[in-house]
């Protein structure tokens, strides 16, 4: 007896990394994510090694159900590792590892909103050729064939993702026609972000099938239309539980260098999604308020209601490294919380 067991990691192309994987033929039943063998890669090939020195190594950090090839096969998220066995410098999942650990006591979770636009050769999905459709308005949320482009797609991604057990918890119609959205979470960091990765790899294989490709980007049409983002919510058990820690939450995100800090590590092209326009916040700027799509972070009129609930950092591109924005908001969130000793 074998099985199929499609390795997927993350490649060193920048500024943007991309997902690559192959397939490994496994004698046996699978026996679970410790019986899988590490494995490995040319480096030199994927932006992760020079030719004489070209082997890297991949380490299964989660698997899940194979949904498209079916049967026993599955599909193994791998993180990338040196021939010693240590981190390579594009694995930025061992940073947040590290982070995650140090935090666990308060319990972080996010839930992660993908945005993403379908393209048809050099178009987005929708657009006729030589020209542009009707001005947004009718597509976020939409029906009908002549506001909706590429709902089979869509429809097929999320049955993948949930045969595949992955914690995606909706699916929706963006502001531009061919833009659409799909949410992972709530989870806690690690597992949000493999989730989120192996739920991309989805979205590139299932659109592969339909002959349309998916894309990131995080502004796919320049001028008056809206961009593509990756709106990270989060909380920590204080915030679940009580306002003041939401309220600190907010405010430590936008002390001395954090909003910098952040925003350089959101996403390639950061700068020409985040205008003030098209519901965000100007990238050089930092705020945070109740209900607000214009700033930086938003409190969900709820949780104010409430007294409780989360935060929405409506700044990460859709191109951003779900493991980096989940450590960066992590570590700052956490750090000021325990300093406050709101924990």
């Amino acid at each position: 007896m074998t099985f199929k067991a499609e390795y997927i990691w993350i490649d060193g192309t920048a500024p943007t990394a991309k997902l690559r994987s192959k397939t490994k033929v496994i004698a046996g039943a699978p026996a679970g994510l410790d019986a899988l063998p590490i494995w490995g890669f040319d480096g030199s090939s994927t932006n992760q090694a020079e030719g004489h020195a070209s082997d890297r190594v991949l380490k299964p950090v989660f698997s899940c159900p194979d949904p498209i090839r079916g049967g026993d096969d599955i599909l193994v998220l791998c993180e990338v590792l040196n021939t010693d066995m240590t981190p390579h410098t594009s694995n930025t999942r061992a940073a947040l590892a590290e982070v995650a650990e140090r935090f666990a006591a308060q319990e972080p979770i996010f839930g992660i909103e993908q945005e993403y636009t379908f393209f048809d050769g050099a178009r987005p999905l929708g657009f006729p050729e030589g020209g542009f459709p009707a001005p947004q308005g009718g597509y976020y949320c939409g029906v009908g064939a002549d506001e909706i482009f590429g709902r089979d797609v869509v429809e097929a991604h999320l049955d993948n993702c949930l045969k595949a057990g992955l914690g995606i918890s909706g699916i929706n119609a963006e502001v531009m026609p061919g833009q659409w959205e799909f949410q992972v979470g709530p989870l806690a960091p690690l597992e949000v972000s493999d989730q989120m990765w192996v739920a991309r790899w989805l979205l590139y294989r299932t659109a592969e099938d339909f002959g349309v490709s998916a894309t990131l980007d995080p502004k796919p049409v320049k001028g008056d239309w809206n961009g593509a983002g990756a709106h990270t919510n989060f909380s920590t058990r204080a915030m679940r539980e009580g306002y003041d820690a939401i309220i600190t939450a907010c405010e430590s995100l936008g002390e001395g260098s954090k909003p910098l800090d952040h925003v350089k590590n959101y996403g390639a092209g950061i700068d020409e999604r985040l205008t003030g326009l098209h519901e965000t916040a100007p990238w050089d700027k930092f705020s945070y308020g109740v209900s607000d799509r214009g700033a930086s972070v938003r409190i969900p009129w709820q949780v104010e209601k409430d007294g409780k609930g989360y935060i929405e950092d409506r700044r990460p591109n859709a191109n951003v490294d779900p493991y980096v924005v989940t450590r960066l908001l992590v570590d700052t969130c956490c750090s000021a919380l325990e300093k406050a000793g709101q924990v």
